[in-house]
């Protein structure tokens, strides 16, 4: 699913436009965010394809989720 992953105010969200939903990440795998999951508050944990350490952001990539979660 597309996901655009930003910093406001020092934070990260990510918001995935086919749901209109933003979220705040709240944990990450890796301290990059890049080629690790990442949870975001409602509980959805993404995986992030790997980019670059220093990938400008916001930038709106493929991310593939996982979980029992409802869609």
């Amino acid at each position: 699913m597309k996901v655009m992953i930003r910093r406001s105010e020092g934070a990260l969200s990510a918001y995935v436009p086919k749901k209109d939903l933003e979220e705040p990440i709240v944990e990450t795998e890796r301290d990059t965010l890049w080629g690790g999951w990442v949870k975001l508050g409602n509980g959805w944990v993404l995986h992030l394809p790997e980019m670059a350490e220093d990938t400008k952001l916001p930038i709106t990539v493929n991310a593939r989720k996982t979980g029992s979660e409802e869609d």
